[in-house]
């Protein structure tokens, strides 16, 4: 949706959700900016020209951190771009000192105030440049792809992020009229252009709801088919899951997940990285799964440092988890009870739902906007599959 701010022409996304919460924000932001958003059904249309604005104000953009990542397009397209400094989930320290040391060395005049970063392209433009990432950095690597497509020169982005979903903004980009290589690899090179089109692109599917649903029926047992998705984003969790004794086949585009419910789980152990690694997204569900397997597991979180918030409310429905540092050592339990709980982020909140399907008793989750910001229609789909679940 940012990347769109890099051209005045209309871009059409497919496969877009239609009610998340963070989709909502974006659109709201978007929108103050002066885009005209349009949307029917599950096809997202942006036109960015009449846009007359380039701040991104403190009350959208605290609502969801992505919102930083119309930095470098603005910047690029208008020289000019003022975005208050981001909120989102408390997982742990996030700071943008990236974004901005690698716009700073593309040319950009930045200055920090009362919460906002206020940037400047020098005469000419944003300057290509070689930026070498400190550490992987998923949104510093797509600010800084989107800012580098529209720079005078070659920019090379070194210990770049390799996300499947980083790939996707690049091969947008590319419809859009960019000149990318090395989508995928940790070196991605962008030789900039002149000026940015429209396209029509089609969103890659979404591998950490992807992910949910496949813990999900590895925990309550039976057999789900999951449509629509790719395997091939999630081959380290497919992995783990693996090991815990689920069966995992792919038809055509679909995935199909079963367990036989007599069948208990094996405890594994797991330990967050960087992609192609075991995704930090899905440490929570997994941990909820542990929960309810025979023996003992280590998760080990090496991203975000304040990522275990779930385990005190998985421990009040009655989990054995004891946190050490970074890594939680769960000791699978006979049975989980109902109880009411407490969302403290996405991730964590849908843990609790994953936990609450196996619980005994009725589970309530409060704070769920956290649960929408990234599940669309979660009771919708889990209910469709036998789940007893309502939102109040």
């Amino acid at each position: 949706m940012c990347a769109a701010l890099l051209t005045d022409q209309t871009i059409y996304f497919e496969n877009s959700p239609n009610s998340l919460r963070d989709m909502q924000s974006q659109t709201e932001l978007l929108e103050y900016l002066g885009c005209a958003v349009k949307r029917q059904g599950n096809l997202l249309a942006i036109n960015t020209g009449p846009i007359h604005t380039q701040t991104a104000p403190y009350d959208i953009v605290r609502k969801m951190r992505g919102s930083i990542l119309v930095l470098g397009p603005l910047l690029a397209r208008f020289g000019e771009a003022k975005v208050s400094l981001p909120g989102g989930c408390a997982i742990g320290t996030r700071p943008v000192d990236m974004h901005i040391k690698a716009l700073e060395e593309m040319g950009a005049e930045i200055i920090l105030d009362e919460g906002y970063i206020n940037a400047k392209a020098p005469k000419g433009g944003l300057q290509g440049a070689k930026i070498i990432f400190p550490k992987v950095s998923v949104g510093a690597t797509e600010n800084l792809m989107m800012a580098a497509v529209l720079a005078k020169g070659e920019t090379v982005l070194a210990n770049a992020a390799r996300e499947p979903e980083i790939a996707d903004l690049g091969e947008c980009l590319i419809k859009m009229g960019a000149k990318i290589e090395g989508l995928g690899t940790d070196t991605i090179r962008i030789e900039g252009v002149p000026h940015m089109s429209g396209a029509n692109h089609s969103i890659i599917p979404d591998r950490i709801e992807t992910g949910t649903y496949m813990v999900a029926a590895a925990m309550t047992g039976g057999t789900v088919r999951l449509q629509n998705t790719r395997l091939r984003d999630l081959s380290a969790a497919i992995g783990h899951l693996s090991q815990t004794g689920i069966e995992i086949d792919k038809d055509g585009n679909d995935i199909i997940v079963s367990r036989d419910p007599n069948v208990p789980l094996k405890a594994i152990d797991i330990m967050t990285e960087p992609h192609p690694g075991f995704p930090t997204d899905l440490q929570a569900q997994f941990m909820a799964m542990l929960t309810m397997a025979e023996g003992a597991g280590l998760v080990t979180e090496t991203i975000f440092e304040n990522r275990f918030m779930h385990v005190p409310e998985l421990n009040r429905m009655g989990a054995n988890i004891t946190v050490q540092g970074n890594s939680a050592i769960v000791r699978g339990v006979k049975g989980l009870k109902g109880a009411e709980v407490m969302a403290t982020d996405l991730r964590a909140s849908v843990a609790l739902v994953l936990a609450g399907l196996v619980a005994e008793g009725e589970t309530t989750i409060n704070r769920i906007y956290h649960l929408e910001r990234g599940y669309e229609d979660i009771v919708g789909k889990l209910s469709a599959c036998g789940a007893n679940i309502q939102k109040a």
